[in-house]
């Protein structure tokens, strides 16, 4: 029988990607590292050479046109990550996952607008004196998840 209070689940998606070949690369990252979902704010998802498992046909994929959008739908429960680098944000090392929660990446140029910084749970970083490619941090995100560590 399920137990929805321990249940884990998380989804992983970015806010106006500006490139979106890195979609591919952090889709399939996100069907190899367990999560439950994916999706865009902003631009839209296409078809990328780099998704080679096509992961966007392979779980659910949603896509929101605005913050606001995303922001009223999320699942009942959920907490939302940020992944920004901010001085108010947690390190990754000692951050202990919410047991339901999606996490947002921002575009690669701008990072996370203000209203999804002010609207988030949590803020994460990592070590990383300079920021990311935005495939590559979801991807450190969803594998720091993985390690048995406390959740939250």
């Amino acid at each position: 029988m399920n137990d929805n209070l321990t249940n884990e689940f998380f989804g992983i998606g970015i806010q106006n990607s500006k490139t979106p070949k890195n979609l591919g690369v952090l889709w399939r990252s996100a069907q190899n590292l367990g999560a439950s979902f994916i999706f865009t704010i902003g631009n839209r998802y296409a078809k990328q050479a780099s998704d080679t498992h096509n992961a966007v046909k392979s779980m659910p994929y949603f896509h929101y046109d605005t913050f606001d959008d995303f922001f009223n739908n999320l699942p009942k429960g959920a907490r939302l990550v940020g992944v920004e680098l901010t001085e108010n944000a947690e390190s990754l090392e000692t951050f202990n996952h919410p047991r339901r929660c999606v996490y947002l990446l921002g575009a690669e140029d701008h990072g996370l607008s203000k209203q999804a910084i002010d609207k988030s749970h949590f803020l994460v970083k990592f070590q990383s004196h300079l920021s990311l490619n935005v495939s590559v941090a979801g991807s450190i995100v969803m594998y720091d998840r993985g390690i048995n560590k406390p959740r939250s």
